[in-house]
């Protein structure tokens, strides 16, 4: 069956317009000392590896002291980390009223490709730091824990049960699916994201017939969280890794 998109790309568009504009009272064009630092490790680590990137190199992009990076930041991992936390403030700040009567997986829809358009002016950098994953399973795992948190705000802002056990679980699973369709949107040029769109619609597709995640189609996990397995069954788990921003 089609799906309407083009009310939930407008309501987008406004979204990035409305995180564009300056804050009331703010000078125009004026960003904070810890703002700069992040635009500065993004960039370069657009240009380069994330492991080439040192702490000297991004103070001088940022215009800041030593020190002064040293009292906001313990290493390029935090400032990656406050990225992260950023992108996640901007989409939950952007929710939109109008998806409250729509199903969990439109909804979830509509908060994850916000979540793309804003980091689309940083997506040489996504590509450089996947490639730096590729290398470095330590620097995926570390990733991982990222996604998962971010996620969990994710299925929150789409109203989805994010917490307990259960909520873990669907987290974990956002995370795995939301890497998927960044390594289609990496390669995506198309200002519409025809194929990164098609992508997260196939895979919010799977994703209910088989992991059950979202709100509708969570039993599954809930009742796993209240009947004891035998113990070959709990040995026999094994987990995967997600990369995402």
């Amino acid at each position: 069956m089609a799906r309407k998109r083009g009310g939930r790309r407008a309501a987008s568009s406004a979204v990035s317009e409305r995180n564009s504009a300056p804050k009331p009272g703010a000078k125009p064009g004026a960003k904070s000392d810890r703002a700069r630092v992040i635009d500065a490790f993004m960039s370069l680590l657009a240009e380069k590896a994330m492991e080439d990137i040192g702490l000297a190199e991004i103070a001088s992009q940022a215009g800041a002291r030593l020190a002064d990076l040293r009292a906001m930041f313990g290493s390029t991992f935090d400032i990656l980390a406050a990225h992260v936390r950023q992108i996640d403030v901007e989409v939950l700040a952007g929710a939109d009223a109008d998806m409250a009567e729509e199903s969990p997986r439109e909804r979830l829809f509509d908060v994850l490709m916000r979540r793309i358009e804003l980091l689309e002016p940083r997506k040489a950098a996504v590509r450089s730091l996947m490639r730096s994953c590729r290398r470095n399973p330590g620097l995926a795992l570390a990733l991982n824990r990222l996604a998962v948190r971010s996620q969990q705000w994710m299925l929150t802002a789409a109203d989805i049960p994010a917490h307990g056990p259960p909520g873990a679980v669907r987290a974990q699973g956002l995370a795995l699916l939301f890497a998927s369709v960044l390594r289609v949107w990496v390669h995506d040029d198309d200002p519409g994201h025809a194929r990164t769109m098609a992508a997260l619609d196939r895979a919010l597709a799977r994703a209910q017939r088989w992991s059950g995640f979202l709100a509708d189609l969570c039993r599954i996990p809930q009742c796993l969280t209240r009947i004891r397995r035998p113990r070959r069954d709990r040995d026999d788990e094994t987990g995967e890794e997600a990369v995402a921003v």
